[in-house]
């Protein structure tokens, strides 16, 4: 889609092109193909303006960058020599640290067993392939890989979204790998989902109804069938105040109109305020401000140290590297190595990821 959009301006023999978050939904490889592609769009002459979050994609391919912050224009940097950190000091207009501070996981009792876990595609072909392991209370449990190996199916099949060809699913002990998604929610499961907007929002509503979508046919928000929306729009108001989500029009905010990532704040706040004691984070932090995602990051350390399990699927290595406490790596399907996260380099978890190395 991104290549075509591309071909459509070029077509036009457009001088100005404006490319908005153009990297949010690539994988690593696409950044990589599409960053050359604007490379060669300047070295042709065309005027490039980008919009991004990502820092290091800013260093790579731009030769100045403006930085804004809550809409003021802070600065305008020679990138070659503007370090990351100050871009990401004047972007959030504090110090921002690269690394989560957390301290040693305090492993509790078993909330997620997966045992044989296989999964098939519409075309019958199996992209999960055997999976089995357990996350704790207190444990941030990550799914490493390359995108399209498998770990997102993982992910659906948990929180209900895709249907188990073989294998058991048991949360808390009780079997759910049949039940339907309401009553895993009601079990205890919070999911973040990778696409936002598909699964995670109704656009068309507004952000306090959104705020309330696991929970608006339950007390208080419903008395005998009746919505009633002044309790929507006060729990609304507390989370948007508890987890600092920006809209225009506060809870009565059409959800299509925010940012993506204080779409992606909404999310969380829903699923966090559920406590459930299964959470499950697909990208959360895709498409999202470097301030942003340190809070984000500091909000998943928080609920494990609370005593729920984490179970984190990510294409970032770095984010895993960081937050997790025990790291399963993916490749075509197969778990290729479960360790904790202190006895891996991020070299080794590449190399399981590309297939390179096998246990």
């Amino acid at each position: 889609q991104q290549r075509v959009e591309i071909l459509k301006v070029l077509y036009r023999e457009a001088e100005i092109l404006i490319f908005d978050e153009p990297t949010a939904v690539l994988t690593p490889q696409e950044i990589e193909f599409l960053l050359g592609i604007i490379e060669g769009l300047r070295d042709a002459g065309k005027t490039i303006i980008l919009i991004t979050h990502k820092l290091e994609e800013i260093k790579k391919v731009a030769d100045r960058c403006a930085v804004l912050n809550k809409g003021r224009l802070i600065d305008v940097l020679d990138v070659k020599t503007t370090s990351v950190n100050l871009m990401a000091q004047l972007m959030v207009g504090r110090e921002v640290s690269f690394e989560s501070e957390k301290a040693p996981a305090q492993f509790k009792d078993e909330v997620l067993k997966v045992e044989h876990l296989t999964i098939k595609n519409e075309d019958g072909f199996e992209v999960v392939k055997d999976v089995s392991f357990t996350i704790h209370a207190g444990e941030i449990f990550a799914i490493a890989g390359v995108a399209d190996n498998g770990q997102v199916e993982i992910a659906d099949a948990i929180a209900g979204l895709t249907k188990v060809s073989g294998g058991k699913i048991l949360l808390e002990g009780k079997d759910i790998t049949n039940e339907s998604i309401r009553n895993r929610t009601e079990a205890g499961i919070s999911y973040i989902p990778e696409d936002r907007q598909s699964f995670g929002l109704v656009l068309d509503f507004d952000l306090s109804t959104n705020l309330a979508l696991k929970q608006y046919y339950k007390e208080p928000f419903a008395s005998k069938g009746i919505l009633k929306m002044e309790e929507f729009e006060q729990f609304g108001s507390q989370l948007i105040d508890k987890f600092d989500i920006r809209s225009g029009q506060g809870i009565k905010t059409q959800v299509r109109s925010m940012s993506g990532g204080n779409q992606q704040k909404a999310i969380i706040a829903r699923e966090i305020e559920l406590q459930s004691p299964l959470m499950i984070f697909v990208q959360p932090t895709r498409g999202v401000d470097i301030g942003a995602i340190e809070n984000i990051h500091k909000m998943i350390i928080q609920q494990r140290d609370q005593g729920k399990a984490i179970l984190l699927v990510s294409l970032e290595l770095d984010e895993i590297m960081n937050v997790a406490d025990t790291i399963g790596v993916i490749y075509n399907g197969q778990l290729q190595k479960i360790a904790s996260s202190e006895s891996l380099t991020t070299n080794e978890v590449g190399e399981y990821m590309m297939g390179a190395k096998h246990e």
